[in-house]
Formats: structure tokens, sequence, C-alpha cells
């Protein structure tokens, strides 16, 4: 295992950042590890990387325990944080020299050319981190991430402040770099995993309430949802009597979503619904979720819209 998390829980006083969460990576994955604000993943992230101890249970990086051994752990990591913490009066390479002398890099000015061209730097090399746009200060840190060429990189939301052009720049330097190292990283913005994960993991108030491929949460989540596009407006009433509905919600003037545990059951109870009501029925056809739409049903309590 790359990455191995075992039973690990951290507590503030009477509250539970983390409760018992246990996950692994393998070589070559690159998985989205998400939830809501103040779910985990920081936390997590911390103290895989040997920033933060765990209050019980054990992290592991390629077998080795990083709270036992944090400097060994730290030579194969890369890691960046949510806020990017940078020196604003070094320039880059003198920034990027640093990092390098803390990794006791044997070849450091081949390094960081090298690392400059991988995360898009060249335009903006020779100034000073101070005076970089945001987006640039987050390829600075990524740089500072990848330098050492670490076999495990944990990214911290690595996209804040990028715009389009950007992301997928970056998109493309995760995903060929985790083609054979591990890659773990959260964001917020879905698409992303949608681009780059075959897996997911998602946390929420301090617990894993998934950890699948992105294929069977997609396959599993959407197998229940309805799209029914009328004609006509209707009131939240007219589903109150049907006993195949799990949930629903509007998601236009004319437009409804709802979700079933037997959807054909419910195809069928519409049908009907329309019949005896004469609406006019446009479609009626089962519906995918985006990673958006699964991501807000996993992690809200269930209520109808």
């Amino acid at each position: 295992m790359s990455i191995e998390v075992r039973d690990l829980t951290k507590q503030y006083g009477g509250q539970k950042a983390i409760d018992g969460i246990s996950f692994s990576l393998e070589k070559g994955e690159i998985v989205g590890f998400l939830g809501p604000n103040g779910a985990g993943k920081s936390t997590t992230m911390k103290i895989l990387t040997g920033c933060l101890k765990p209050s019980s249970g054990k992290a592991f990086i390629h077998g080795v325990e990083v709270s036992e051994h944090p400097v060994q752990t730290k030579k194969i990591t890369g890691y960046l944080p949510e806020s990017n913490p940078l020196y604003g009066d070094m320039y880059i390479r003198e920034y990027l020299s640093f990092i390098g002398d803390i990794h006791r890099l044997p070849n450091k000015k081949k390094s960081i050319e090298e690392i400059i061209d991988t995360v898009k730097l060249r335009p903006e090399a020779n100034k000073k981190i101070s005076q970089l746009s945001k987006g640039y200060k987050q390829r600075v840190g990524l740089a500072a991430a990848l330098i050492h060429q670490p076999d495990v990189l944990i990214l911290d939301e690595p996209t804040t402040g990028l715009d389009p052009n950007q992301i997928v720049e970056i998109r493309e330097v995760i995903r060929e770099y985790g083609k054979n190292r591990s890659v773990l990283f959260s964001t917020h913005i879905l698409q992303e995993v949608e681009a780059i994960c075959d897996r997911v993991i998602i946390i929420h108030q301090g617990k894993i309430i998934t950890d699948s491929s992105l294929s069977h949460l997609q396959s599993q989540q959407n197998n229940n949802l309805i799209k029914l596009v009328l004609r006509e407006r209707l009131e939240e009433v007219v589903w109150q009597n049907l006993p195949s509905l799990k949930s629903f919600r509007r998601i236009g003037d004319f437009e409804w979503e709802l979700e079933g545990d037997d959807p054909e059951a419910l195809k069928k109870q519409l049908l009907s619904l329309s019949l005896q009501n004469n609406w006019n029925l446009v479609s009626l056809q089962s519906e995918n979720r985006s990673l958006e739409d699964i991501f807000r049903g996993l992690t809200k309590s269930p209520n109808h819209e």
C-alpha cells in the first residue's frame, strides 16, 4: 500500500474532527477526497503528512508509520496544503532552491528548471512570489510539492485560484504524475474528480460515507432517478400518495426529479397519475446524476425539495 489509514481519529476537546476512518491507496491510483467544509479532509491530510498527530489510529506511507517516522515519510511525500504557505519576499527559483536544499537534491538546478516547465511557471520564473497572481502562487506550491519526485502526492485544493485554462494544465500534470505514483487530492470542483479520478472517497462529519470507484458510484446512485417533464406546473401535493416514491425535487417550472427504490414501478405510477389527471406529458425517463448531485445527496440530510 502506498497510503494506508487505520481507524484514524482526531479529537479536539469533545469534538471529533475525524472519527475512526480507514482507507488505502495503491500505486498508480488518483483518488478524489471529497466532503463539505469541516468534514475532516484537511485534518486527515495533515496527519498523513506528519503535520498533525492523531488522537488514535495509525497512518502509513509505504508501510512506514507517519507519527513514528515523520522525517522518513516526508522524504517520499509531496504536500500542497490548503493554505499554501509561501515566502513572498523570495524569488521563485530562490524558493525552489530552498525547498531543494531541504530535500538534499543532488541535481538541484536541473530539478528546479524541470519543475518550472512541468507546472508552466516559465513566463513568471524571474519574479518574486509576492508579485504573482493567486493562480501562479498555486503553481509555485505545486512545484515545491513535486520537486523531489515523491512517490506519494497529497494535494489540498490544488486548483484554487486558477482560471479554466490553468485548471486544465494542472489537471494534466496530476494525471501524468499519477500514472506510476499515488495521488490523494481534495477539491470542491467536482468536474476535476470526474476528469482525472477513477475512485472517490467521501467524508462527512468525520466519517467516510462512501469509498467507491467513480463508475460504480454513479451507476449505483443513478439507478433510481427519474426525470419528468410536463407542459404545466404542478404543486408538490400531487406526489403525496405515490407508494414507490422516495424523494422528489423541482428542477424547473415544468420539470421534476423523482427517486424511487423501484424505478419501473414508479414510472408506471407516474403514467397512471398522468392519465388520471389529464397531464400534458412531454417525457418520462431515467436520468443520470452528475457527481455534484450525488455528492449533495450523500452529504445532506434527506428531505423533499
